[in-house]
This record gives C-alpha cells, structure tokens and sequence, in this order.
C-alpha cells in the first residue's frame, strides 16, 4: 500500500472558514471545495477566504466547471489564490454533472474540457490564446498579480470512461467517486467519499446518523433521475419520491427541485426516503465504526488512491472531520 494523504471539503458557505481551520489543527492535507452555482457560494470567494485565515492546509476546487467562466477569469482567480497562498493551490476540473443539470443544461464535453484547462494553463505562462474568436493574454501589471508562468496541479473529474480516456490523454491527475475507478497508472489519484463515523451502538436508524448520511443518500435520487427517471423506482421510495417532484413543477422547471439540497442538506420532500432506507441509507457510503472507515482507506491506497478527500454533511461538520481522521490514523 503507498502513502495516502487525507483530505476534506465541503461547498462554499458562511461557515467554511471555520471549518477549514479546524481541518488544519485536525491535520487535513487539503480543502477542496464546490463549484455549482445554482446551490451554493461562489467557489473562488470560498478559496481566498480559506486562504487568507489558514497557514498550512492546501486548498483545492473540487471541481471547477469550465461552463461558469471564461478562462481568462478563470486564469485570474488562480493568480489571485496563489498570491494569497503560494503554492497551496490544487485544480480539479470536470464537466459539470450536476452544475449544469441543476441550470437545466448538459454537461459539457470532454473534448471542451480539455480545450478549456489547456487554455488555463497556457494563460498562466502568458501565452496569448484564441477564445471565442479572439486574442486574449494576461496584461496584469506586476504589483497586481504574482510572477508568470504560474503553475498549479491539475485534476480531471470524470463519471465514466470518457472522461477517463480524456483524463489519461491530458495527462492530468485523477478525481473520482469510487474505488472502481482509481487507476495506479495515473501520477495523482484522489477519491471522493461521505459517510460519517459510527459511535458505540449507533446505526441507521440513529438520529444523528440520519442526519449526517441522509444528504448524501438522497443525491442517489438525483443522479439517477438525470440519467434515466424511470431509475429511481428502483430505489426505495423512489416511485413516491419522483410523483412529489413531478407533481411540484412543471416539466420545464423540474430540473429546479430535483437537486435541491444536493449533498448539503435533507429537504422536506425527501425526508421520507430516510424511512424507506433502511439500512441502505449508510450501505451506500463509507459509514461505519473506526475499524471499518480504516480498513476502506487500506483498500483505496491498495486500489491507486494517493489522497482521500472526505466530504462530510450534516449538522455537526466538526464531529465527523474529527472522527474520520481519528478513524484514518488508528
């Protein structure tokens, strides 16, 4: 097994300077953050903040949507993060699954991604590049951003094989969702997973346990919805779930409710579905006591993971970054 670091994040908020100082006493390696607009805060704004209050954790998007910005902006918000905390600054890009579902659009395609984060890259060493039909460089004065060529790590974030095969060409690193889709051949692999740590004698059906699996839980609904709605009917409560959403508005606006709450909170239309769980509501994620969140660790360093990045919900962030990484160092 090689070295695995261990990371966290959460979607840009009022709270997440809080949170990220307390993943750095914690010894979190990085703090990733969300780029979905229509759900949460701005991520740049998210990033500088951290940056600015926190000394030693890297920062990181997770993931950045090429959709949102030009990437002349884009290129600037990484000068700006770099000048507020030099060389704490990781990229993860990707298409912008539930970004752009959440506006009521497709994700983007691959080939524009790589389009889009070659164009990022070549903008941080002053290369002039052609976008939307024109010349576009950096013309910042030296006292308004750092020195160029700029570098950052990049990341690519796929769902499925193409944006693997695109990753594997780019040469970038890899973010992914599950274990499946790590693959050693790649320089840097990180995984994204939630759940939270289970205390003596607790299980699904514990309050607190409710409350900080069920966001996650619920985004199973969503996802698959998106790809085809007669797949939730598969999922417990999912026929139920589907006439509430179906029913609250019309066809051309559906996409506004489908993702409501995504990963972050519970809405009342889908408390529901936490009764209909049962103990599916923590098998679909890394929940269990400190011994079993361990030995999923392993078997991700095992699998080609380099770096875990947690993304605890619920209502008491702090208690779960606290007892992952408890259960990380047994």
């Amino acid at each position: 097994m090689g070295e695995v670091v261990i990371s966290c994040g959460s979607p840009p908020s009022r709270d997440i300077v809080e949170l990220a100082k307390c993943a750095e006493r914690l010894g979190y390696h990085r703090y990733w953050s969300y780029d979905s607009p229509a759900l949460y805060g701005d991520l740049w704004v998210a990033l500088a903040r951290i940056a600015e209050a926190t000394d030693r954790i890297n920062i990181g998007t997770a993931v950045a949507v090429i959709s949102m910005r030009h990437p002349l902006v884009t290129a600037s918000a990484i000068l700006s993060i770099e000048e507020l905390g030099p060389g704490r600054l990781a990229c993860a890009f990707g298409a912008g699954f539930t970004a752009r579902k959440a506006m009521g659009q497709k994700p983007s395609r691959w080939s524009e991604v790589c389009s889009y984060v070659d164009a990022v890259q070549r903008l941080l060493r002053s290369e002039v590049i052609d976008w939307e039909g024109a010349p576009c460089q950096m013309l910042h004065a030296p006292h308004l951003a750092p020195p160029r060529p700029v570098e950052v790590p990049i990341l690519l974030a796929p769902g499925g094989p193409r944006g693997m095969q695109a990753a594997r060409e780019f040469g970038a690193g890899l973010m992914v969702p599950t274990q499946e889709m790590l693959d050693a051949s790649f320089e840097w692999c990180a995984q994204i997973v939630n759940g939270t740590v289970l205390g003596p004698g607790e299980d699904h059906t514990t309050p607190r346990v409710r409350e900080a699996a069920g966001p996650w839980f619920t985004t199973t609904y969503h996802a698959a919805y998106d790809s085809d709605p007669d797949a939730v009917l598969a999922l417990p409560g999912g026929a139920a779930w589907r006439e509430t959403i179906e029913s609250a508005r019309p066809e051309r606006e559906r996409h506004l409710i489908v993702h409501e709450g995504h990963v972050e909170t519970v809405p009342e239309h889908e408390r529901p579905l936490l009764d209909e769980a049962g103990p599916l509501l923590t098998q679909l994620s890394w929940t269990g006591d400190e011994g079993e969140v361990r030995a999923r660790i392993e078997a991700s360093a095992e699998a080609g993971a380099d770096e875990i990045v947690y993304m605890a919900s619920g209502p008491d962030i702090p208690r779960e970054l606290e007892a992952f990484m408890r259960a990380a160092n047994r």
